[in-house]
């Protein structure tokens, strides 16, 4: 079967509707500060690196290095700074906190050329649990938002014994790729316009082109009372310049409608959260009432946690980046989780 030709068709079907709506190797083992060539996260100061897995890891830590710790995750087309307030809140109440660049963002990199550029969400929850290894963490708080609570969800899901505390913006984000065949109702389809986008071959050569744009559209769609600035949004959109970011993300999407199949090693992961696993650990889930990204319905996911758990909506105009948004709701919720 033609993948490129069925999906094209897909597309163009939901265009219509939208049109009228509107690397090198590295050889780092240990964690150690980033040279000056690399990318700066301000407020953060100089990024850390460390071999984790298949990658070497970007990421920012803020906080004293014996405190619990807490890794925060970031969403597509987002970055670290999405926690670029959190993070000295939750370093203020003692915690040590991590916040990685994911595959395909900032100064992440694949430790090999031959690696496949997958963005499946086994591969993603696993660099989590990779990265942890490579810091000999054994267990934190995780926290996260679209990708990155999609992320914290699998892994507090497979690996229990891992997570202290989870907080999931937009609730349980597990899915697969039988549940992805499923058609939605044409209002629920015309919000995922972007995924059959990037299942064409136009798709992926558009958003290689015209990334920060594209960006900014998806960052003013999700969260439409958000007002932010052109220095917030082009801090974060360095983070997409990553040469294996568009192959990450157009593979993410296309996983999900079943065009392209993971790597082996996955698999067995993917069969275990095909069948939708609860989340035993505590934990909070939040939304922002604002949220114009797809979403479920907090009810719908509610008994999909087992353990101690806590829903919060958050008011006042807060859209998809909750964390950005509101800083102090997350940071208390990341707080607040952690002692249930």
């Amino acid at each position: 079967m033609n993948w490129n030709k069925l999906a094209a068709a897909s597309f163009f079907a939901v265009l219509n509707v939208v049109a009228f709506a509107a690397h090198a190797d590295v050889k780092a083992t240990t964690p150690v500060a980033a040279s000056a060539s690399t990318l700066k996260a301000d407020p953060f100061g100089a990024l850390k690196h460390v071999n984790a897995g298949l990658l070497n890891v970007a990421y920012a830590e803020v906080g004293p290095a014996d405190g619990p710790v807490v890794i925060l995750l970031h969403g597509w087309p987002y970055d670290i700074h999405s926690y670029s307030e959190v993070a000295p809140l939750l370093a203020a109440k003692g915690y040590r906190v991590l916040i990685p660049y994911a595959r395909g963002y900032g100064d992440t990199h694949f430790l090999s050329d031959k690696t496949p550029r997958n963005g499946q969400p086994a591969a993603l929850a696993s660099d989590v649990i990779d990265f942890m290894d490579a810091l000999k963490i054994k267990k934190a708080v995780l926290g996260g938002y679209d990708w990155g609570a999609r992320s914290a969800d699998i892994v507090a899901a497979l690996w229990p014994e891992r997570v202290e505390a989870l907080v999931a913006v937009s609730g349980y984000l597990i899915g697969n790729q039988a549940a992805g065949k499923n058609p939605l109702p044409p209002k629920a389809e015309l919000q995922w316009w972007y995924q059959f986008y990037f299942a064409t071959d136009r798709g992926e050569a558009g958003y290689e082109k015209n990334r920060h744009d594209f960006a900014k559209l998806i960052w003013q769609t999700a969260s439409p009372k958000w007002t932010f600035d052109d220095a917030t949004f082009d801090r974060s959109a360095a983070a997409l310049d990553n040469p294996d970011h568009v192959a990450i993300t157009v593979f993410n999407y296309r996983w999900r409608l079943g065009i392209v199949q993971g790597e082996p090693q996955y698999e067995a992961l993917e069969q275990r959260l095909a069948k939708a696993p609860n989340i035993t650990v505590p934990t909070i889930t939040m939304e922002g009432d604002a949220n114009g990204a797809p979403h479920p319905a907090a009810e719908d996911y509610a008994k999909r946690f087992t353990g101690k758990y806590e829903y919060r909506l958050i008011n006042g105009g807060i859209g998809h980046n909750l964390p950005q948004e509101d800083p102090q709701a997350f940071a208390k919720a990341v707080i607040d989780a952690d002692h249930l």
